[in-house]
């Protein structure tokens, strides 16, 4: 997986992003800001603008560009979660011009440990880890029993949908949506239902080709 392959999946990301924006948002207005889908899209429509002015050579360095300009570019907390996961991931890179599955699983599990540390928040929490670490675990098993990239990239997609939503009986433990209480029953976490857009994106990045 080269630099092109990254590029292809933040493409499909801002699809996936932008098709889903209302719906992002529902979620949001139930249970926090109302606006995770709009800061997201203008995020990656961010993201988006970033690349093509200054494109990165390896998949290292525009993951870690991605994530600065969601840092930068998005208000709330899917902002910095976002932007560290990415960052994290592309740290995670380093210089590496092409990207074994291998490689990709130590990434995302990279970007879930940025995630953990900036949020404090673990599996149950009704957060976006809910999504995002099922969907490193699914990968990382995917790699050991030496299934091939797509199978591995669809296991991540559909652990990452699981978890989101399996969200929805869960009360929030962390958030804005944590002030709720019992209220926050019952309905899907934004960040996870978007964890399970980016990881979905993966998936649809992989089949390009």
């Amino acid at each position: 997986m080269n630099t092109e392959f990254f590029a292809a999946w933040i493409e499909e990301v801002t699809a996936a992003v932008r098709a889903g924006r209302d719906h992002l948002t529902e979620l949001d207005a139930a249970i926090g800001d109302a606006d995770h889908g709009t800061n997201l899209d203008r995020g990656f429509t961010a993201v988006g603008e970033a690349l093509a002015a200054a494109p990165p050579r390896t998949p290292g360095a525009l993951l870690v560009l991605v994530g600065t300009t969601l840092i930068r570019k998005v208000g709330g907390a899917s902002g910095p979660l976002y932007g560290t996961a990415f960052r994290e991931m592309g740290k995670a890179f380093g210089e590496a011009p092409e990207i074994s599955p291998a490689e990709l699983s130590t990434g995302v599990d990279a970007a879930l440990a940025g995630v953990r540390r900036l949020g404090s928040a673990a599996e149950g929490d009704k957060t976006m880890v809910d999504a995002l670490a099922p969907a490193a675990a699914a990968l990382s098993r995917a790699v050991r029993d030496g299934l091939k990239p797509e199978e591995a990239l669809e296991a991540a997609a559909t652990a990452a949908a699981e978890g989101a939503r399996a969200t929805v009986p869960l009360q929030a433990r962390k958030g804005r949506a944590s002030y709720l209480g019992p209220r926050s029953v019952g309905h899907e976490d934004p960040g996870a239902a978007s964890t399970a857009l980016v990881f979905g994106a993966l998936r649809a990045a992989a089949s390009r080709g």
